[in-house]
C-alpha cells in the first residue's frame, strides 16, 4: 500500500476515492470519517435511492476495511445480527457462530423497518464493542462502526428508534436528493458503464488502512479544547433542555459527543485546537436526533433543526 506523509493526506485520498462512486454527498462522507476518527456510529437518513448503501461500500473499499450488510426486516431476529450458539453433532457441543456484527463497518440497512427487540440487539455492540451470548462477552474488531440507514419516519412500515439507541449514534446525517447537475453527472457515469456492484471495476482502490486510521485518531486526541469552548458546548446542551418546545433535551453524553465531533472536524481542518465555529458546524448533526420535541411544537411546524438553530443564535459565543 502506498505510504502517505500524514494521515490527513491518506483520508483526503479516501474522500477522493469515495467520490468515484458517490456524487453529491460530501457532508455524508465527512460525517462517516468523523465517526471513524472518534470511534462513533452514524445514522444516515434519506429516501431510497440516494446512495446510502453505495457510500458505505465505497468507504470500506477505499479504507481496506471489512464491511457487512444486514437488511433489517420485520422478521429479523437478534441472533441474525449478533450470532448464536449452534449445536455441532460431530463434537456434541454448542459452538458460537458469529453474526454479521463481527466486522469493521456494519451497514444496518433500513434499521427502522425491524421491531425494537431486534434494534436493541445492537446496543451492547455500539456501546461496549462486544457481544454477549449465553453470558460470555465476545469482543468486536477494531475499528468497529455501525452505519445505520433509515427512511424518514413518516414512511409506512417504520418503527421509530428508541431514545436510548438514538443517543448512541454520534451523528445523524440527512442525505438529500442530489442537485440537477449532480444527477446528470450520475447518469453520465452510469451511461459510461459504471455499476454499483463492481466498485473495483469502477476504479476504486484501497488508499489507506487501519494504521492510517490509528494515526489519525491519535492526531484527533491531541487537539486541544479550551475551557471557554467546553463551556460553550455545555451551554448549548443546557439551552436545549430549557427550551419550552423541547420535551427531552441534549444529555451530558450529547455534550461529550459534540466535543468529540468538534475535535475531529478541527483536525480535518488542519488545526490543533477547537474553535466555537467548529462547535457550531457540528451542533446540528450531533444533536438533532437526541432532542424530542413536544407534540404541540411539532404540530406548529417546529423541527429539531429549527430549534437547534435558534439555540445557536441565543447562546453567547466565547471570545
Amino acid at each position: 500500500m502506498t505510504e502517505y506523509p500524514h494521515p490527513r493526506a491518506a483520508l483526503a485520498r479516501v474522500r477522493a476515492e469515495t467520490a468515484k462512486a458517490v456524487i453529491g454527498q460530501d457532508a455524508a462522507v465527512t460525517s462517516l470519517l468523523i465517526g471513524l476518527l472518534t470511534s462513533g456510529h452514524v445514522l444516515l437518513e434519506g429516501v431510497p435511492g440516494v446512495a446510502k448503501t453505495l457510500l458505505v461500500r465505497a468507504l470500506a473499499a477505499s479504507l481496506s476495511l471489512e464491511a457487512n450488510r444486514v437488511q433489517f426486516t420485520p422478521d429479523l431476529m437478534p441472533g441474525d445480527v449478533t450470532g448464536s450458539l449452534i449445536y455441532d453433532s460431530n463434537t456434541a457441543r454448542f459452538e458460537f457462530r458469529p453474526g454479521p456484527v463481527f466486522t469493521n463497518l456494519l451497514l444496518a440497512d433500513e434499521i427502522n423497518r425491524t421491531p425494537p427487540k431486534t434494534q436493541a440487539s445492537l446496543l451492547e455492540a455500539m456501546e461496549e464493542r462486544q457481544v454477549s451470548v449465553e453470558g460470555k462477552p465476545r469482543p468486536l474488531p477494531d475499528p468497529f462502526m455501525v452505519i445505520a440507514t433509515q427512511n424518514p419516519v413518516e414512511y409506512e412500515g417504520t418503527y421509530p428508534l428508541p431514545e436510548a439507541q438514538l443517543d448512541r449514534f454520534l451523528l445523524k446525517v440527512v442525505m438529500p436528493v442530489p442537485e440537477r447537475d449532480q444527477e446528470i453527472a450520475i447518469l453520465s457515469r452510469h451511461a459510461a458503464g459504471f455499476t454499483p456492484r463492481d466498485l473495483f471495476g469502477a476504479g476504486l482502490r484501497p488508499v489507506a488502512g487501519p494504521a492510517d486510521l490509528a494515526a489519525a485518531r491519535a492526531g484527533v486526541a491531541a487537539v486541544q479544547v479550551t475551557e471557554p469552548v467546553m463551556g460553550y458546548v455545555v451551554d448549548i446542551c443546557r439551552a436545549t433542555r430549557a427550551t419550552p418546545s423541547v420535551a427531552l433535551g441534549a444529555s451530558p453524553r450529547a455534550a461529550t459527543a459534540l466535543m468529540a465531533t468538534s475535535r475531529a472536524w478541527a483536525w480535518l481542518c488542519n488545526r490543533d485546537f477547537v474553535t466555537p465555529d467548529d462547535v457550531k458546524a457540528l451542533a446540528v448533526p450531533t444533536l438533532r436526533h437526541r432532542l424530542q420535541l413536544r407534540i404541540e411544537a411539532v404540530s406548529e411546524g417546529s423541527s429539531t433543526e429549527s430549534v437547534l438553530n435558534s439555540v445557536l443564535e441565543s447562546v453567547p459565543v466565547p471570545r
